[in-house]
Order: C-alpha cells, then structure tokens, then sequence
C-alpha cells in the first residue's frame, strides 16, 4: 500500500526533502525532551488535543517516522509499524461494534441488577425502626423542606435495622470478590461468551426470587445476594478476555469504553426507574422487571456473539482479516499460565494500586454520597432521582468521548500506548481528588456541593481509557485473569472503604466528612503517581510463547 503511494507521488524538490530532515530532526528532539513520560511534545500534545476538539482531521506532522527511528517506536502499536497491514475495517455494521453495543446492554443491565435493591431498601423497611439510626447534622439549613406524597405501599415491610441493612448490601462484594481470578482464568480457557452470558443469566434468575428470600428471612437475603455477587464477578474477566481476540489495538479504547460505559449509565437510569417503580406499583416488581430483562439480554447474546472472529458467522472476510492482522505477533499460544513471572511483573502492579485507588472513591461516593446530602447538606435526593444520578450521566458521557480521543491520539497523532494510558489516568484520578477536596471546603453551598461532587465523578470516566484497559496492552492473552487479579484488590474498598468513612463520621459534621475526602483524594492521587511511574505499554515478555518481544 504504501509503494503504490510512492508511485503515485511526484517526484519531490529538495526543499521538501530538507523539510522532512528537520521535521525528523525536531521528532527526535521531542521524543528525548519528553522520554522520562513516555509522551510526545508537550507542543504536539496541546495542538493534538485542540485538534481532537475540532474533529481531529488533521495529523501529526512527525506521524511516520517512529518505524524508521529505534529510540522512538520502543511503545508503539502495531497498526503503526512499517510491516504490512490490513486497511481498518468500517464501523458501520461491523461485528466488533456489535460486540461492544451489546455488551453495552450487558453491563446496563448487570449494574441495574447490581444497585435496584439500594433503592428497594426504601420501601422494604419499617420507617420506624430506623428512625432512632439517623442523626443529621444541624450546620447547614434545611435545604428543601419535607414533602409527604402519598405513594402505593403495598409491598411487605420488614423490621431490620441499620447494621443488618449495611450486611445485606455489603454481602454482594463478599461474593463478587471470590470468582474474579477464577473467572479470568476460566475465560482464557473456554472463552468469555458463555461465562459472561451465564454470569449475568445467573444474577437475573437471583434478583427475580429476591422477595421469596426477604420473607425467608434476613439470612437468606444476605445469601442469595452474595450468589448474585458470584455470578457478577466473572463478568469483567470473561469481557476483557473476549477482547483480547476482537479489540485492534488502536481500537481498545473506543470498544472497551462503549462496552463498559454501559454500567454508569446502568446507574443512571436504574435509581430513578426504581424509585419510580417503587412509588407507582411496589418494591418487588424492581426485582421481576430487571430480572425479565437480564433474561431476554441472555437471549440475544447467545445468539448474536462469538468468542473470536474466527468463529463469527456473520464477520465480514475483511474486518476477520483485519482484527487477526493487528493482532498478530500480540498474542501467545502456550497452552499454560506464567503465573511466577506474571506476579511478579511491576506493570501489573502498577494497574493493582491504580484500580485500588479509583475505586475507593468510587465506592465511597457510589455507597455515601446520598448519605452526605442528605445528613449534611439536608438535601433529599429522592425528591429530584435525576440529580442523584447526574454524577453517573457525566462519568457515563466522560467515558465515551475520552475513548474517542485516546484512540485519536494513538492512531492520527501516533502518541504511544503508555502516554495515553498515563495521562488519562492522571486525569481521571487526580482531577476527582481535587474537586473531592474542594467539595469538603465549601460548607453549605448546596449547588457548588453537587456541582463538584458531579466533576468529580465525571473526570473518573477517563480512567476507562488509562488504567483500566492497560491489562490488553501489557498481556493481551492473559487480560481476563490481570483483571481478575486486579478487581479482586479494587473490590476491597467496596467492603472496607464505606465501613471506614462511617467510623470517621460518627457525629456527621463537615469536618468529619473532610477527613472522608481527604483520605480518599490522597489514595487517589498516589495510585496516579505509581501509575504513572511503573506503568508500562507495550507487550510483557512473559505474556508472549517465544522471545520475540513485541512492543505495542
């Protein structure tokens, strides 16, 4: 392709020649003046985001020369090597974006699973019992004044207090942290079609029986939520694993952040749906109509998706021949696990710390932050369901459009791997530790609270693009079980991280709730740093069959 482009080219003059000598010249100088981080010119980096903004047409003035000059392509992709390649298969239609839309419904319909019963709660408790629970704060005004609507109550209450309430919605981490490396390494098994399919086929069936088990009694509920968590857990592993045979490495951000954008926006409209489920009908039909919902998704996934492309019925020969040719010398074939080397590798390490740290603000925020202005700000959020879920839309939107720009930058700007992923990652945790701080100084303003806090979780969704899909980088073949290794940590903040925030917080004033956010912001911002110090982008050499180290 590219000698019959020299072929078409007029001869050129010796003034662009000479141009081309400098622009080559002031490449190497870039990439030495910018090595220690692994990016390009900070100048390429401002003009290359400017032009993102303005549709990204234009490209890098140095996009080529990384094949001819060793000391800069030591971290480039694939589709960037001088080495012959396919043409990029279109979008439209295409069986990899097929992949990825429905496994954006998977995720919707998994985190709808996931948080129905936060709201559900509501309704399934005897006001009164945890009425001696609460303590609000007295600094800031009431900011909206109690409203009495009279709503259908019909459902079943029961009488458990506040401690049995924390065990039945923390009971779901106790079983989703179990089948995480199992499920990866399941899934580099057998593949992550039918474990995904079946994981959330499962969580469906236990969310439908989850009124049977509430009148068995607290015990059962507690049970049958960790089961749910067993079936969730191998669904990020078997997702990752399936990636890692459909993704082109300058797609992975655009196909990965589609897919798993799904679960904020999962949140978003779950907590207002299920409040509005519960006011017009009753809690139990939250349960019967997500759980019928999972079901008919299980449905069209078995039928609609493969493994691999090899095994597609309806791929395309071009778009097959596409995703195997960007994936080629990426992959291993060994038939056995290095688990030794793999534990020992620092980049894995380095994704271990970043996802710890993301999600103990996320779960922290996810699990409180309806507690904090309502007890703080005495803001109900049940008067405007779509203002508690707004943090969710932005992360949600954040992680689509930043998954458009790390893939421009990568494929029209010809920025590394590892610059990309470290410099999202700096931005999606150190910009939420920033505006976490700032939420805890600025007292009672109740609009700058929710503005903030909503920043917060907004600026997170650039991660999906930095850390979180570093593991198809650094072991493509392996990625299913360096995300169950590494959600196994992150789950850890969701079981402790809520638990410690409440014992900081026993009389619920804002100081106390400074201390919250201090602590979660300093977590944050050391995971970026270790991130961004040991984090790498190319292809490890433990993950590939034979020595030929493939830099990606």
């Amino acid at each position: 392709m590219a000698a019959e482009e020299e072929a078409a080219q007029p001869a050129v003059g010796g003034a662009a020649v000479t141009n081309a000598a400098e622009g080559r010249c002031q490449a190497r100088g870039c990439a030495r003046a910018a090595q220690a981080f692994g990016c390009p010119a900070a100048a390429l980096l401002s003009a290359g985001i400017a032009r993102l903004l303005l549709g990204g047409v234009m490209r890098s003035p140095v996009r080529g020369l990384a094949s001819s000059d060793g000391e800069e392509g030591s971290d480039r992709t694939p589709l960037l090597q001088s080495t012959p390649r396919v043409e990029a298969a279109p979008v439209c239609g295409s069986a990899r974006y097929n992949l990825a839309v429905l496994a954006f419904f998977g995720f919707f319909v998994l985190y709808a699973l996931r948080v129905n019963l936060s709201v559900a709660l509501v309704d399934m408790i005897d006001s009164n019992t945890t009425l001696a629970d609460n303590k609000t704060s007295k600094e800031c005004a009431e900011h909206s004044a109690p409203i009495k609507v009279l709503h259908n109550q019909t459902g079943k209450r029961y009488q458990w207090d506040a401690e049995t309430q924390g065990w039945i919605l923390g009971s779901f981490f106790y079983g989703y942290i179990i089948t995480q490396i199992p499920g990866g390494y399941i899934a580099s098994k057998v593949g992550g079609k039918l474990l995904l399919g079946f994981g959330i086929l499962g969580t469906a069936i236990f969310t439908l029986f989850t009124p049977v088990a509430a009148d068995f009694g607290v015990g059962a509920l507690i049970v049958l939520r960790a089961l749910e968590g067993l079936g969730e857990g191998v669904t990020f592993p078997a997702m990752h694993a399936m990636w890692s045979s459909w993704a082109p490495p300058l797609e992975r951000s655009k196909l990965l952040s589609i897919s798993y954008a799904g679960a904020q926006l999962g949140t978003v409209i779950s907590l207002p749906l299920s409040g509005i489920i519960c006011f017009y009908m009753n809690w139990t039909y939250v349960f019967y109509l997500f759980g019928i919902v999972g079901i008919i998704w299980f449905i069209l996934w078995i039928l609609l998706v493969s493994d691999k492309p090899e095994t597609h019925k309806a791929i395309s020969r071009h778009e097959k021949e596409y995703i195997l040719s960007s994936l080629k010398n990426q992959l291993s074939s060994q038939k056995s696990v290095p688990w030794v080397p793999m534990l020992k590798s620092l980049p894995l390490w380095a994704i271990v710390v970043a996802h710890f740290s993301y999600n103990w603000t996320f779960y922290t925020l996810l699990t409180l932050l309806p507690t904090y202005m309502k007890e703080i700000l005495r803001f109900n959020v049940q008067e405007n369901g779509l203002l508690s879920a707004l943090p969710y839309f932005g992360c949600w939107l954040c992680m689509i459009l930043s998954g458009q720009a790390a893939d421009n930058l990568r494929a029209k700007w010809n920025f590394s791997t590892i610059c990309v992923r470290r410099v999202f990652s700096l931005i999606g945790m150190i910009g939420p530790a920033v505006f976490l701080v700032a939420a805890g100084f600025i007292g009672c303003d109740y609009s700058l609270a929710v503005a903030f806090l909503t920043i917060s979780t907004t600026l997170g969704g650039f991660c999906s693009s930095g850390f979180s899909i570093n593991h198809l980088d650094i072991a493509p073949s392996y990625a299913g079980i360096l995300l169950g290794i590494t959600n196994t940590f992150a789950t850890i903040p969701g079981m402790v991280g809520p638990v410690i925030a409440k014992s900081l917080t026993p009389d619920n004033t804002i100081s106390e709730w400074q201390t919250v956010f201090y602590i979660a912001a300093a977590i944050n911002v050391f995971g970026a740093i270790f991130f961004t110090l040991f984090g790498k982008g190319e292809v490890q050499s433990w993950a590939l069959n034979d020595q030929h180290g493939h830099r990606n």
